[in-house]
């Protein structure tokens, strides 16, 4: 009898932690398209556009004049972005700093011409129209 209890238990577990794993996989989905996109305005250097693309969070800290003039001279010295790979994408409902939402924090590993590898975290936000843009963008 205990068998079946401790095996009962284990199959509980196992779906349970399944069931976890699979929480929130369309929105993460959902906000990985939403980053790939708006990265890809980035790679042609459509700063101007990512800035108007961006979450409503994102576009009031910092005025698209200063975004424009930051990611052009941070970006420009990697070279052409050749490769991108997702590294990770964690469902958020809390991050420092902002107010509570919904996010999901994304890690890229990023290749780029200039033979320079770099890590870049984009943290798009669901907004008030069910749509994912981006709150934030760093990287290292």
């Amino acid at each position: 009898m205990k068998k079946v209890v401790v095996i009962t238990l284990l199959a509980l577990i196992c779906g349970y932690t399944a069931s976890i794993a699979q929480d929130h996989q369309k929105e993460k989905e959902a906000a990985i398209s939403a980053a790939k996109e708006w990265l890809t305005l980035i790679d042609e250097q459509k700063y101007a556009e990512s800035w108007k693309d961006a979450a409503e969070l994102f576009r009031n800290a910092i005025p698209q004049e200063s975004w424009t003039v930051t990611v052009q001279s941070v970006r420009k010295p990697f070279g052409r972005t050749v490769g991108r790979e997702l590294l990770s994408g964690t469902y958020r409902t809390t991050l420092p700093g902002a107010p509570d939402g919904e996010y999901v924090v994304i890690q890229f590993k990023t290749t780029f011409d200039n033979n320079v590898s770099a890590t870049e975290t984009i943290t798009p936000s669901l907004d008030r129209e069910g749509k994912w843009r981006v709150s934030g963008y760093f990287i290292k």
